[in-house]
């Protein structure tokens, strides 16, 4: 079961979300609140598997929440659901390493969201995938263009950018999931790179 909390300022949002959600028999909606400042009182009091929460809610926002969060809880799996798709929040919700970024008008894309940041990947909607090559300027450091990867750290990191899970990787690639695992771990060493997120980046800054 996955365990996750909602957050939108709109309480009739938030109780729609929750229904939604919990259609899937695999996830159990475990705490619902309407700003920035609940999203961190609920993540600490419930740690549920993932936050799901608004940007824009008053005062302050869902990527401010997401901060303080990692700032306590620096493995946590947050994903922003938002009606904006601007690019200077995609890029600072990049920055901190939030595990998907979705438009709240493609509600048949939340249930899968759920399900692929829990199990690793990294999730964008349609409308922010088409923008990230474009928006990914200077996320990673220069000399990251000097590194050489062979031909099967290219495979691996094409794969990580693809949003595929280390199964996928391995089955895809002929692999171990350890070969895979252990391939991923020493590419993070490598790029300097804290998660699979900036992996991406790090493939669309190179390779787009």
């Amino acid at each position: 079961m996955i365990r996750v909390v909602v957050v939108d300022d709109d309480p009739l949002v938030t109780e729609s979300l929750k229904t939604i959600l919990e259609v899937s028999a695999e996830i159990q909606v475990v705490g619902t609140g309407n700003s920035a400042s609940e999203a961190v009182t609920l993540y600490l009091q419930e740690r549920p598997d993932v936050l799901l929460t608004d940007i824009r809610m008053g005062k302050n926002t869902g990527i401010e929440a997401a901060k303080e969060i990692f700032r306590q809880v620096p493995k946590a799996v947050i994903l922003l659901l938002t009606t904006f798709s601007d690019d200077e929040y995609i890029r600072e919700a990049l920055q901190i390493g939030v595990k998907g970024y979705l438009i709240k008008q493609d509600l048949a894309s939340i249930v899968p969201s759920i399900k692929a940041v829990y199990n690793g990947q990294s999730v964008f909607g349609t409308e922010i995938v088409g923008k990230l090559a474009s928006i990914l300027t200077d996320q990673t450091p220069r000399k990251q263009s000097k590194i050489h990867l062979s031909e099967r750290e290219e495979s691996i990191l094409l794969a990580v950018a693809n949003g595929k899970n280390n199964k996928e990787i391995a089955h895809e690639l002929f692999l171990s999931e350890g070969t895979v695992r252990n391939n991923i771990s020493q590419l993070l060493e490598k790029l300097e790179v804290r998660d699979r997120t900036q992996l991406a980046i790090f493939y669309y800054q190179k390779y787009q």
